[in-house]
């Protein structure tokens, strides 16, 4: 059976410097960083603030695109890091958007494959009020 230990202290910090990476890549629209970060497979999928981008091409199509700049994030608010082993991981980030009343939330599923290192398969990001309505 495979290890399914939660959060390997170094597995974790290994997640989490690569997701660093990944938002540094945003900001600086760095494409090359940001296709790296992705599985390239028709299988990878990104849902983003204002597209749907099912496989790398699509999603590497709205990378170049995409203006560079700040992006949407004014302050992070809680980040979680959970992996599962060696070799699957979540993270998710809570955001307060810049400028607006919205709180955001980006989600991303890393999976290490042992010819390509740790990938993102699935990622989602979304907004809601800051002030839930309940």
């Amino acid at each position: 059976m495979d290890d399914r230990t939660l959060n390997i202290p170094e597995v974790v910090e290994e997640v989490r410097a690569i997701f660093e990476r990944y938002e540094v890549a945003l900001v600086e629209k760095d494409v090359a960083v940001l296709d790296a970060s992705f599985w390239d497979s028709p299988h990878t999928v990104r849902y983003g603030m204002n597209e749907n981008g099912y496989g790398f091409a699509e999603i590497h199509a709205h990378r170049v695109a995409r203006p560079p700049g700040p992006g949407t994030k004014e302050r992070r608010i809680r980040l979680e890091v959970l992996t599962i082993g060696r070799d699957l991981a979540t993270v998710n980030l809570e955001f307060k958007v810049r400028g607006r009343p919205l709180v955001g939330r980006q989600s991303q599923t890393w999976v290490r494959f042992p010819d390509a290192g740790w990938k993102v398969i699935a990622a989602h990001v979304s907004t809601m009020a800051e002030t839930p309505i309940l």
